[in-house]
């Protein structure tokens, strides 16, 4: 008897804390509990803007090239390889320093500039501006930089003299920037 009254003790003490740790993990609760949770002026989460995956993508690929950019100015070589794709490591090791690497002691980067990102055949393609100062000589040229995706991280696959014309201010908050 004593044990089937210690096992009717044990259930019932089951039931009545069980309702208690669910609402610890959120099953139990309805909207009415969430809105009483919830400091006054909290923004809802269902209101967070999701951004599609062209929008994704171009952003990602912006935020890779001014990283990129931002590293040339500070002669930061180390950031700079960070932003490349891993098959690029070994190439960008030999030439970064060189006498026409991108960041090579002989000349300044006073300013750069993004001023288009599109998608393209191989990633997403992003123009930029650069302007190089070696001595008292500045010179202005386009580069086109393609970013892509390897595994799930993004990261510049390319460089290439060029680039394409500067877009038209996007709303979306993509328009041209000039590097920092």
């Amino acid at each position: 008897m004593r044990s089937i009254h210690r096992g009717l003790v044990v259930a019932a003490a089951a039931f009545v804390l069980l309702p208690a740790s669910l609402a610890g993990c959120g099953i139990g609760r309805d909207d009415a509990d969430e809105q009483i949770a919830k400091p006054q002026g909290a923004p809802a989460q269902e209101t967070a803007v999701q951004r599609s995956p062209a929008e994704e993508a171009a952003a990602r690929s912006r935020e890779r090239v001014q990283a990129y950019l931002d590293a040339m100015m500070a002669k930061d070589v180390a950031a700079g390889r960070s932003q490349l794709c891993a098959l690029l490591h070994g190439g960008f090791d030999l030439a970064a320093t060189g006498p026409n690497g991108d960041f090579a002691d002989h000349f300044e980067v006073p300013q750069a500039t993004i001023t288009d990102v599109r998608a393209g055949k191989r990633g997403q393609e992003v123009s930029v501006s650069v302007s190089v100062t070696a001595g008292k000589s500045t010179v202005t040229r386009p580069l086109l930089f393609t970013v892509t995706r390897d595994g799930g991280d993004w990261c510049i696959a390319g460089e290439a003299p060029g680039g394409h014309p500067a877009a038209k201010p996007s709303p979306k908050g993509l328009a041209p920037s000039p590097a920092s």
